[in-house]
């Protein structure tokens, strides 16, 4: 999974979507679209992707999901301009979003047929490839179609595809844990089915290309939005966040199997399947109530501050105990902590971009802050289990880079 949105951002817009009226059916489309997304992107490597590679080799799973998921973040990160660039070039959206969601059904029939780590870890890097076209194309309809009067509507369409998507993808993944084939191929089903519902439903206007941006200018728009003070440590204080919360996620199942006593007659998947759909609960929860306090009270550095607190005390418990409890307060507490971050902090970026006329741009920087630490993090969370011979230190790494990320708000001097 890559909390991320492709290079054209999400600041701006077209001249027409400034004015025009959004297209009908529009919002439960988008809704839709990224429920699936997000859900494949939890369903898969969290559950039948770990469960396929513990199958191939059981002893050494962690080390060789530390691989296929650091190699294909890598990879994800570097195609998702690279698809984002493709579809602005074109001047179509939907095009995009049908291939992409066709191609990843290909690519998740032809990955439940592998059985050595290094072909899973190339087809999981062609289904990131399909998947970024899909993400690419699907998020730019915002800026895109989407007027600014009804923005805020339209993001909460596309943001609460996290938590329903993240739900689904986990009682898909745990239903299917010991039928990773089937599993692959739902989720793949699963994600051409909205691709062609929104090709077909949601008719677009060709816009004019863009021209391509050389790798040198993008480089110093890269390095001159990161050299103003305050979007400089949003930008770390993102990077941390996101560091030491994909540390802990992507290796939940491992963690379940391997540090959690759960009770007795539940499995590992099934325990996954409830944490993420408590997680997901109280993330939907805390990004209606943070959004709304921060905007009734003005104050998005004091939220999002708390919030990564939130996130910070989260880790102790299951750092402390490893009874099945520990890990339900865990999951509840995470997710008011991330869904109010990410949502307020969001805000608060938006508060603090550079310049006005490089919006959207500015906000794809920010977009590193999301995909880099989620390739960092396997490799990490990976070394600190080796090193420690379990989890409870890698919590505790978490719970350390999650109060850095709430400290790093503080320098922030324009928002309060």
């Amino acid at each position: 999974m890559a909390l991320s949105s492709p290079g054209t951002g999400v600041a701006a817009g077209t001249d027409s979507a400034r004015t025009a009226a959004p297209t009908r059916g529009l919002l439960p489309l988008l809704l839709v679209g990224n429920t699936v997304m997000y859900a494949l992107y939890i369903g898969v490597p969290g559950f039948v992707l770990a469960m396929q590679v513990a199958g191939i080799d059981e002893a050494n799973k962690v080390g060789n999901m530390t691989v296929v998921s650091g190699v294909s973040a890598v990879f994800a990160t570097i195609f998702n301009p690279i698809a984002g660039a493709m579809s602005d070039r074109s001047g179509r959206r939907n095009p995009w979003i049908l291939g992409g969601g066709v191609a990843a059904l290909g690519v998740m029939a032809l990955l439940g047929s592998v059985n050595t780590v290094l072909l899973v870890t190339i087809v999981w890097c062609l289904g990131q490839a399909a998947m970024n076209f899909y993400q690419a194309a699907l998020t730019s309809v915002v800026p895109d179609r989407v007027p600014l009067a009804s923005r805020g509507r339209a993001s909460a369409a596309v943001g609460l595809g996290i938590p329903l998507g993240s739900t689904l993808g986990a009682l898909i993944g745990a239903a299917f844990s010991d039928s990773y084939r089937t599993g692959y191929l739902l989720f793949g089903a699963l994600v051409a089915a909205a691709a062609v519902l929104f090709t077909t439903c949601a008719r677009e206007e060709r816009r004019p290309g863009r021209p391509a941006v050389p790798f040198k200018e993008q480089f110093k728009s890269f390095a001159g939005a990161l050299a103003n003070h305050d979007f400089r440590w949003a930008f770390i204080g993102r990077a941390l966040l996101i560091l030491g919360y994909f540390g802990v996620l992507g290796f939940q199942l491992y963690i379940l199997q391997d540090h959690t006593k759960l009770p007795a007659g539940m499995d590992p998947a099934s325990a996954a399947a409830v944490l993420t759909m408590v997680n997901s609960a109280a993330s939907v929860v805390s990004t209606v109530l943070g959004g709304w306090l921060s905007d009734r009270y003005d104050r998005r550095k004091l939220f999002v501050g708390v919030s990564a607190m939130l996130a910070a005390v989260a880790m102790i418990f299951p750092a402390l105990s490893t009874g099945w409890t520990a890990m339900l307060v865990f999951g509840a507490i995470n997710g008011l902590g991330f869904g109010c971050y990410m949502a307020v902090d969001t805000a608060l970026v938006t508060m603090v971009l550079p310049k006005s006329e490089d919006a959207a741009r500015d906000m794809g920087i920010l977009n590193v802050a999301n995909a880099g630490p989620q390739i960092a993090a396997p490799f990490v969370a990976g070394l600190v289990v080796r090193l420690s011979g379990g989890y409870t230190a890698l919590f505790l790494v978490a719970a350390v880079l999650s109060v850095l990320g709430a400290l790093a708000v503080r320098p922030i001097r324009s928002v309060r």
